[in-house]
């Protein structure tokens, strides 16, 4: 029985509902661990500097469907041979490793533009009787998060793109629905279609959002003569 392309848009759009889910949670709490693993990379402090490279050069160099393969397999049986129950649910492991591996590469992106901000600032600063704290919460991260954005925005893009990773784990993205609809169908011309213009729409509206941001934090540049 012949099946209309109008019938594969209701499971595509479930799908499109868990992609957006695992692109919205992944990416904020992978802003987070960037600017955590950013910040430590540059302290003072041994410690929380070698944590913060060894973080980022372990996510760096390791394939994101190698980690995602880690958390969602691996570890369960891991915890089992030293009597944990660690077991994670997909969309758990999904957002665990997307997240893991966008603060990894933003952490990098964070350090730049932290260091890329004026040594004079940083005098002023001083000379105001601010303490190291103060000075990156008050003066640093604030005149750095504009240049932060380009890149931040396409981190988030990427991010959104390596959700179709998830499918792989069995947790039902769009990816997923739309190789169940072609495996029922056969019809890998119209189904792929589909799913590369979603994509694409999807992309779309994420770059226009993160360039309303780009926008409405460019006001903190600082104003130069």
């Amino acid at each position: 029985m012949e099946v209309h392309w109008t019938e594969y848009l209701p499971p595509l759009l479930e799908g499109a509902w868990v992609t957006i889910r695992l692109t919205v949670f992944s990416t904020l709490l992978g802003a987070i661990l960037a600017f955590a693993a950013g910040v430590g990379r540059l302290s003072r402090n041994g410690a929380l500097r070698a944590v913060s490279v060894a973080y980022i050069e372990l996510f760096r160099g390791t394939s994101l469907l190698v980690q995602l393969f880690w958390l969602y397999f691996a570890l369960p049986l891991a915890g089992q041979a030293v009597g944990l129950d660690l077991r994670i649910p997909p969309v758990i492991a999904g957002i665990l490793a997307l997240s893991l591996n966008i603060g990894a590469y933003g952490a990098e992106v964070v350090r730049g533009a932290i260091q890329s901000v004026h040594t004079g600032q940083h005098e002023a600063a001083l000379a105001l009787n601010f303490t190291p704290r103060q000075t990156l919460a008050r003066v640093t991260i604030p005149q750095a998060i504009p240049e932060m954005m380009p890149s931040f925005g396409n981190l988030a893009v990427q991010n959104l793109k390596d959700t179709a990773l998830v499918s792989l784990i069995s947790l039902g993205d769009m990816t997923f629905r739309a190789e169940q609809i072609r495996n029922f169908t056969q019809d890998s011309v119209t189904v792929y279609s589909m799913l590369l213009a979603m994509y694409f729409g999807m992309a779309l509206v994420l770059t226009a959002m993160m360039r309303g941001i780009e926008h409405s934090v460019g006001r903190w540049r600082p104003v130069r003569s």
